[in-house]
């Protein structure tokens, strides 16, 4: 009787470490290493003069990005959306994209153009946009899930 115990405890044990958690069980995350900030960031924020950020130096550094981002998006939305209503539209985007990219000011994105895009925006351009959800990051927008293009793109 004593044997049979042991052998189903023996098959069972490993059985029960590689049992996924239960439903409403916090699943552990892997520890990031801190991310390297530049030198920049360092030098405006680190009040005590330690060469790194403490946690409160951290979180005013957050903060402090947070609102540049804001009013950044704020400056975007005023500049570029046309019918007010708090977002960038494809078009508002694409005017806005031609604004900044367009180097010798004719509306038009030359192929050169297009590459200076591609290098400066994350996955050649996708992603958020400025003022609006821009399908939060996913490559959705006005052609839905990655969809062809169209003609004279």
């Amino acid at each position: 009787m004593k044997k049979t115990l042991l052998i189903v405890a023996g098959i069972l044990a490993p059985l029960a470490l590689q049992a996924e958690p239960t439903e409403g069980a916090k699943k552990e995350r892997p520890a990031r290493a801190p991310r390297e900030l530049p030198a920049e960031v360092i030098a405006k924020f680190d009040k005590d003069g330690d060469g790194k950020l403490d946690e409160e130096e951290r979180k005013a550094a957050r903060e402090a990005r947070r609102a540049e981002m804001e009013k950044r998006r704020a400056e975007m939305l005023e500049k570029f959306d046309t019918d007010k209503d708090g977002k960038l539209s494809p078009e508002e985007r694409k005017a806005a994209m031609i604004a900044r990219f367009d180097k010798d000011g004719d509306g038009v994105l030359s192929e050169e153009e297009k590459e200076a895009i591609k290098k400066e925006m994350p996955r050649g351009g996708e992603g958020r946009r400025p003022g609006g959800k821009g399908g939060e990051g996913k490559g959705e927008g006005p052609r839905g899930k990655r969809g062809p293009k169209p003609a004279g793109e």
